[in-house]
């Protein structure tokens, strides 16, 4: 057999097969079956975030350009609703109230939580330990809030039962005009401390090992490859923690409502709870639209704010 007989069927069955790819590519309808399985797996999504975010944020729009309550029909009044918020003075001082929650919740879980993440990798390997760190997160916001409300109650509470029995003034905890927020931002603090944690604590698992052992053969120390290999490496997972965790604290109402009611005198009344108040208290749902509208701004330009300024979409990895 020549060299030449065995090249041409080779070639031969090579032009068959591409052929045969060339006619399974082009074949009627393959592309408009996978386009079909596509829209039927995201269908699902779609049509809840249609129903249950879009229309609601259009109508929520819709009704805060008008007057509007439950016994009557939407009024249109333009935009006198935001007119009328920029003379509010509750309005102004639920946003100066809401911006300190956050600061006291976003700074210190976010401390805490690194803290206990890198004490998970490091020191602690026992599943159990790092299942209980999560237990807070576990319990429901209406019930943590309830158990502390019964712990740092001023008369009864076991907590200033303990300060007054080592001879130490009671603390009105959710009953001081200065005790309220920091309580409260306490209490979901000790609450999502443990999820937060959970999510740095992956972060940490993507970061190699050996960038920590070519540091330690440099002679970095365990503080100095924190500040400047740890936190760095941590940059876009820590852009996705704060990005969460602000507009989830911007958007606390059942800690408050369960404990403070927005007292003592507009002490602890955040925006969410002012909101909830003029709607469905007073009736206004139109000016409960227009603030909800105004929160939702704030939340956008806080998100994308903390994006561009912590570089989430970029890694020190690559």
């Amino acid at each position: 057999m020549t060299s030449e007989s065995v090249e041409m069927p080779m070639g031969t069955i090579t032009g068959a097969g591409q052929q045969q790819i060339n006619m399974k590519k082009s074949k009627p309808g393959s592309g408009r079956s996978e386009l079909g399985m596509a829209l039927l797996f995201i269908a699902p999504a779609t049509i809840g975030f249609l129903v249950f975010y879009l229309y609601p944020t259009i109508r929520g729009f819709y009704f805060s350009l008008t007057r509007y309550n439950l016994l009557g029909s939407p009024h249109f009044i333009g935009f006198d609703n935001y007119v009328k918020i920029v003379h509010d003075k509750l309005f102004w001082n639920a946003i100066v109230v809401t911006i300190e929650y956050v600061f006291l919740n976003i700074v210190f879980q976010t401390i805490i939580a690194i803290g206990l993440a890198v004490l998970m990798q490091r020191l602690i390997k026992s599943t159990i330990i790092r299942g209980t760190i999560l237990l807070p997160f576990m319990i429901s916001n209406v019930i943590a809030a309830m158990v502390w409300f019964w712990l740092l109650d001023y008369q009864i509470g076991l907590v200033n039962a303990f300060i007054d029995w080592i001879g130490l003034d009671k603390i009105p905890f959710f009953g001081g005009e200065h005790w309220a927020i920091p309580t409260i931002a306490a209490v979901n603090i000790w609450r999502h401390m443990g999820y937060t944690a959970l999510l740095v604590f992956a972060g940490l698992q993507t970061i190699p090992t050996y960038v920590y052992e070519a540091a330690s053969i440099d002679g970095s120390t365990e503080w100095r490859s924190f500040w400047r290999i740890t936190l760095p490496l941590l940059r876009p997972i820590l852009a996705l923690v704060l990005v969460i965790t602000v507009t989830g604290s911007f958007q606390v109402f059942d800690t408050v409502a369960v404990t403070t009611k927005g007292g003592p005198v507009n002490a602890s009344r955040v925006m969410q709870y002012y909101i909830y108040q003029k709607g469905f208290a007073e009736g206004q749902f139109g000016y409960a639209s227009a603030l909800s509208v105004i929160l939702f701004i704030i939340l956008i330009t806080v998100a994308l704010v903390q994006l561009k300024l912590l570089n989430a979409n970029e890694s020190d990895l690559a």
